[in-house]
């Protein structure tokens, strides 16, 4: 059983071998995913996080205030270089895509769905196994520089080759171009995903960053097309 929708700007599927009995669980998924993208989009003026970022009297919700936790932490681990709020605005998105999508695997888990890959844009949650997860190559979007094969963990890439220069180290507000794409591999996605944009927002330094983080595998590579990998990266055979 596949389910295909687009939510927060990007297709998310979720695939689950066995099917039956699971549509419940699927659509829990997505009205999740949707109320995620109302409340929590930089894009909508009358979400949260955007009456916030306007300065708004709010009071942040527990799942924001989570999600600003979060995003606090990682500029703090980055020394600035990856931020949230920039120029007076306010986008989280780089914390709440990997939070969310391992809130909707938990709801997957929770439901008692055995074996599942929940794909968010090329961002993936996975359970049972093994799967196997293809890393794309930045210059040949055909081709896979790399073959992960994963059981219940999360993978997670940022990469110039989709959005261009979009990923800023805020201590310069220069886009990083240091790096062609970064991928971690970890127990959940929320790590995974702001790991992979916390490092990448570091540049060159952010691949051995990453690699130090507990629980994270790297995939990465530079501006001059040179691959650095963790020992521990699981790749398929």
């Amino acid at each position: 059983m596949r389910h295909v929708e687009q939510v927060m700007g990007f297709p998310v599927s979720v695939n689950v071998p066995d099917g039956g009995g699971h549509g419940a669980a699927i659509a829990d998924v997505f009205e999740w995913l949707h109320e995620v993208d109302a409340r929590f989009s930089p894009f909508k003026p009358d979400s949260e996080v955007s009456r916030l970022g306007r300065g708004e009297d709010v009071e942040p919700s527990p799942d924001l205030a989570h999600v600003l936790a979060v995003s606090e932490w990682y500029r703090q681990a980055t020394g600035g270089a990856f931020a949230v709020r920039r120029a007076g605005a306010l986008d989280p998105c780089a914390v709440v895509k990997g939070w969310a999508v391992q809130r909707a695997a938990d709801l997957l888990r929770a439901a008692g769905v055995p074996r599942f890959v929940l794909n968010a844009g090329g961002d993936v949650a996975t359970e049972g196994g093994p799967w196997r997860v293809g890393v794309r190559h930045p210059d040949r979007p055909d081709r896979f520089c790399a073959v992960l094969e994963v059981d219940g963990l999360a993978v997670a890439t940022s990469a110039r080759y989709e959005r261009g220069d979009h990923i800023v180290d805020a201590r310069t507000g220069e886009p990083v171009t240091a790096l062609l794409s970064l991928t971690v591999v970890a127990r959940s996605l929320e790590v995974a995903d702001a790991t992979a944009t916390a490092a990448f927002a570091l540049g060159r330094e952010g691949v051995a960053w990453a690699a130090a983080r507990p629980g994270c595998e790297v995939h990465a590579v530079d501006a001059e097309r040179g691959v650095h990998r963790t020992p521990g990266l699981p790749l398929a055979p």
